[in-house]
Order: C-alpha cells, then sequence, then structure tokens
C-alpha cells in the first residue's frame, strides 16, 4: 500500500538525483498533489469501478441486504454533491454508484435544446457528460484532501496528532464510483455501438446499458409506441459492447441487457430462421399472424411465413412494422433476459409499467429458473405516479381480505386517492411503509441488485427553483434565498455554502503557495467573505 510517506520518500529521492534544478520542488507538496490525483485517465476509473461493482454484485449473491443504490444525475456537479452528500451523512460511499440517464441527456445536455427521449441527441454528449462527472467526482477528492492537508499542517505546528491525521489521509475513500451509463439502442448499427461504447469506457463507464429496441426507432420506456429487435441484432451489440471493453483491457466490464418488450407491441423486422426452434423461430413464434390457405389469401405485397408446419402471414401495419400477439409480454420478457445473460450480459433491466414487487418477482423468477443467478437492475422511475399506485396496491389487498373501505375514494377516483387529506389516512399510511421499504423488498423478493431513480435531478432542479422563484419573486424577497436555501446549508453542514472553496478556490491558493513561496498572490485571507460560514 503507498502511504502518504512512502510516496514523500519516493519523491524525495528523485528530486535529490536531479540536484540543483530541483531545488524548488517539494517532494511533500508533489506527493500531495498526487494524492489529488489518483485517477490519471478513464480508463483508469473504468478499471476501479469494474472491480466495486464485481465485488457488490458477489456480496449481493451472498446477501440480498447488500444491494445497490444510484440516483441519475444530469451534470458533473449534480453527481458531486450527490456523493459528497452520502460520505458526509452515510460515512462511507460503498454500494452507491450514479447513474447517467439518456432521457436527461436528451432533455438537457443536447445542443438542440430540449429534446424527447428518442436518440436524437449528439451521441457524444454521452461520453462527455461520463467525463464531466468523474472530473467533479474528483475535484471533490482534491478539496477533501486539501483540508486534511491544511490539518496536516496545523498539527506540525502546534504539536498535534500527526498520525492521526496521516491515517485518514492514508485511509481516504474516494468519491469516485461506479457509472451505469445509458447508452439507448446503441445510435446505430452493431459497429456504431462498439465505437460508442468505446468511447464511453475511455471516459470512465465500467457499466454500459443497452435496450432492445430499434435504434432509429426507440422511444422513451414509460411511453407507446415501442419497437423491439429480433435477439441476433441484440446479441450483435451486446457483443460489440463486450469487445469495447476487451479492447480497453477492462476485462470484468458490466454488461446490462435491458428489455421493453413488457411495454413493446411492434417488431420492425421478422428474423429468418436457419434451424427449427432457433431465437428467429421463437421471436416469430410471438407475431400475430393470419392462417394462409392459398395464394387468394394473400394480398400485394403480403409477407408469407412457416410457423409449426403452417403456412400464415404476419400482422403488418400501414407503417410497415409487424404487430405481436397480445398476452405474449411477459413470455417475451424472459426470453431475451435469458438470451442475453446467456450471451454475455451481466445484469438485466426489466422496464415496467408500475412498480409492484410481485410482478417483478414472477418475471425475475422465471428468468432464474433457467439463469440462477441472474440479477436486475431495476429503474424506480419518476414516470410512475408512486403515490397513487401504492395507495391502489393497498386499496386492492384491503378489498381482497374483506376490509371495510366505505371511508375511502372508490378505486378508479384518482383525485380522491391523491388529495392531501388523504395523508394521514391508515391507508395512505400503509402504501408509504410499502414505498418506503420497495427497495429491500425488491431485493430480497425479485432479485433486484441495484435500484435507481433514472430522472431525479430534473425534479429536484425544477422543484427547487419553483419554490426559491415563487418567494424571492413574491412577498419574501430575499428571506426565500435566506431561509430556503443559505440557513439550510449551513444547517446540513453542506460544502456548497462555501461555493468559494467548493469550486476551487482554497486548492488554487495552495498551489500558488507551492509554485511562487511567498510571492502568491492569494484569494483566501481575512477579507474573504467565505469566513463569514
Amino acid at each position: 500500500m503507498t502511504t502518504y510517506k512512502s510516496e514523500t520518500d519516493t519523491l524525495a529521492t528523485l528530486c535529490k538525483k536531479q540536484g540543483s534544478a530541483w531545488k524548488t520542488i517539494n517532494p511533500e507538496y508533489a506527493t500531495r498533489m498526487r494524492l489529488q490525483n489518483r485517477f490519471r485517465t478513464g480508463v483508469e476509473i473504468a478499471q476501479f469501478t469494474a472491480d466495486i461493482m464485481r465485488e457488490d454484485m458477489a456480496a449481493y449473491d451472498a446477501d440480498t441486504s447488500q444491494y445497490t443504490q444510484s440516483l441519475g444525475c444530469w451534470h458533473g456537479f449534480t453527481a458531486q454533491q450527490m456523493m459528497m452528500a452520502i460520505k458526509r451523512h452515510q460515512k462511507t460511499t460503498k454500494r452507491s454508484y450514479v447513474y447517467l440517464s439518456g432521457w436527461m441527456v436528451a432533455a438537457l445536455r443536447s445542443e438542440f435544446g430540449p429534446l424527447p427521449d428518442q436518440s436524437m441527441h449528439e451521441k457524444t454528449s454521452v461520453p462527455a457528460l461520463i467525463e464531466e462527472i468523474y472530473t467533479f467526482l474528483k475535484q471533490a477528492d482534491a478539496r477533501e484532501l486539501d483540508h486534511l492537508f491544511n490539518d496536516l499542517d496545523a498539527a506540525k505546528a502546534n504539536g498535534g496528532d500527526v498520525q492521526a491525521v496521516l491515517d485518514k489521509i492514508d485511509n481516504f475513500e474516494t468519491h469516485v464510483v461506479p457509472i451505469i451509463a445509458d447508452i439507448d439502442a446503441g445510435f446505430g448499427n452493431e459497429e456504431a455501438t462498439y465505437l460508442l461504447a468505446k468511447k464511453m469506457i475511455e471516459a470512465g463507464a465500467c457499466a454500459i446499458q443497452i435496450e432492445n429496441q430499434v435504434s432509429d426507432a426507440k422511444q422513451c420506456g414509460h411511453q407507446a409506441g415501442k419497437v423491439t429487435v429480433p435477439h441476433e441484432d441484440f446479441l450483435a451489440k451486446i457483443n460489440a459492447v463486450r469487445y469495447a471493453f476487451l479492447e480497453l483491457g477492462i476485462d470484468n466490464g458490466i454488461i446490462v441487457a435491458r428489455t421493453d418488450s413488457l411495454g413493446a407491441s411492434l417488431t420492425q423486422k421478422v428474423p429468418v430462421s436457419q434451424t427449427p426452434g432457433d431465437l428467429a423461430s421463437q421471436y416469430n413464434a410471438f407475431l400475430e399472424t393470419t392462417p394462409i390457405n392459398g395464394v387468394e389469401d394473400l394480398n400485394e405485397g403480403d409477407t408469407a411465413m412457416k410457423l409449426n408446419g403452417q403456412l400464415c402471414k404476419p400482422t403488418r401495419l400501414d407503417n410497415g412494422l409487424f404487430q405481436f400477439r397480445e398476452g405474449t409480454e411477459k413470455d417475451r420478457v424472459v426470453l431475451d433476459c435469458v438470451t442475453s445473460l446467456q450471451s454475455g450480459a451481466d445484469l438485466l433491466w426489466i422496464e415496467t409499467e408500475k412498480p409492484h414487487v410481485k410482478q417483478i418477482a414472477e418475471l425475475v423468477n422465471r428468468v432464474k429458473e433457467q439463469v440462477p443467478d441472474a440479477k436486475l437492475v431495476y429503474n424506480n422511475s419518476p414516470s410512475f405516479n408512486w403515490t397513487l399506485k401504492f395507495r391502489e396496491q393497498v386499496y386492492q389487498e384491503w378489498q381482497e381480505a374483506g376490509r371495510d373501505l366505505s371511508a375511502y375514494p372508490s378505486l378508479g377516483d384518482n383525485k380522491g386517492l391523491m388529495a392531501p387529506e388523504m395523508d394521514a389516512t391508515e391507508l395512505a399510511v400503509a402504501a408509504d411503509l410499502l414505498v418506503q421499504n420497495f427497495q429491500r423488498d425488491g431485493a430480497r423478493e425479485a432479485g433486484i441488485f441495484h435500484h435507481l431513480i433514472t430522472l431525479p435531478t430534473y425534479h429536484t432542479a425544477a422543484l427547487s427553483t419553483d419554490i426559491l422563484s415563487e418567494g424571492y419573486f413574491g412577498d419574501l424577497g430575499m428571506l426565500a434565498y435566506v431561509r430556503d436555501v443559505q440557513r439550510q446549508e449551513i444547517r446540513r453542514e453542506q460544502a456548497s455554502v462555501k461555493h468559494q472553496d467548493l469550486a476551487g478556490s482554497n486548492i488554487g491558493d495552495t498551489h500558488k503557495e507551492y509554485f511562487s513561496g511567498d510571492n502568491a498572490l492569494k484569494a483566501g485571507g481575512e477579507d474573504n467573505t467565505m469566513n463569514q460560514f
């Protein structure tokens, strides 16, 4: 293990070897700069975080209470603040990741302006955001270590416990954590998928999530019009991502295979079957078809196929897409999951229409019949009305149990079930408890290794800005900021209240001292208003 002292000794030897030419270089200062820049490349980060994820996956296999979590971040600053908050409150960053959502890249980071989640944004914006997030996380490390180095200097000057500070430095836990990054449907064919995956890994991504929708017709997982691809096309893209990992030396990179089949009723392509019962045959068996008894049953341009020994034609819509049979959704999900895991994927993502542990467990348990160690990444999506869905769930459970529900709005009265006066009722309290325990229950009962919220910082930015704007431009004036923002930052001991320090001002002053000695012109000092905090 490299320690502060061993690194300083190494650099002292190097400086001595250089003689008088390096007489102004302080080995201890150089050590500090090295420790503040532990990760030199994105590939180093990808390897470091891939190792973390693999350890976490093994820990979850042994104990399902050891599930992991993340929040979606659309800017490096939001990711930095999230990880700083986790470390401050939980005293560790273990089992905490960052999620990078293609939805938020489209809505908030595209040069075209706000876009829907349809893979219309620039593909380069995805690796650019990964790099930005890690830049901010590394800066959080540099800032916290800078404070520890100041503590070390103070301990040396004042006869304090130097070893205690050195122990904190040597055992410093980084803010750099795994990113699960959304590559949508690959932004093109398998070569395009490989090229983008490579850029994402080079930026630091250790886990890439890819979905089985058609790339040029991609839709948000919680909207209509989703079109899936045959397994052969999807597996080619999984292979492309794996080759990108291997090319860059990340032999244990993680691939998250997402299926949208639960809410997708269309396919763009009828695959060609090579042998009876192969994947193409299984995919085509889900199609809605009409029997063909003769040529007279075919219209101009119709497609004919043979399924289970019978001639038929698949139902083709006016837009050229083919329709799946209603009721095949769950079977398609299971086949998607099993096929992906048996062909190189590491984790699954099943996009659902509601957050219901029993529904998720039903699907995952069917997958586990064929792949016992199957694990899920689950989207705790803001597209769900969590309050309504869990109040409906409790209502239905109580109704089935024969409880008296006459005091409550009827099922289907969404406005009534969502009313503020419902909040304190027994039903609402029971629903909130289910929400609170959803992740624990899902990890234990439905094989969910990783829980994430895709778009939380989109909503927190909107909500906090709305609240501040209402008060500031209303009767509260400046009190809206002082009471509801700054005072809260102070009392929560958030680093952001000292925004100059958080942005790197003190690190800059430290470097000026390294480079210029007593001639350094520093921004800190008695006149710096940050001292008020």
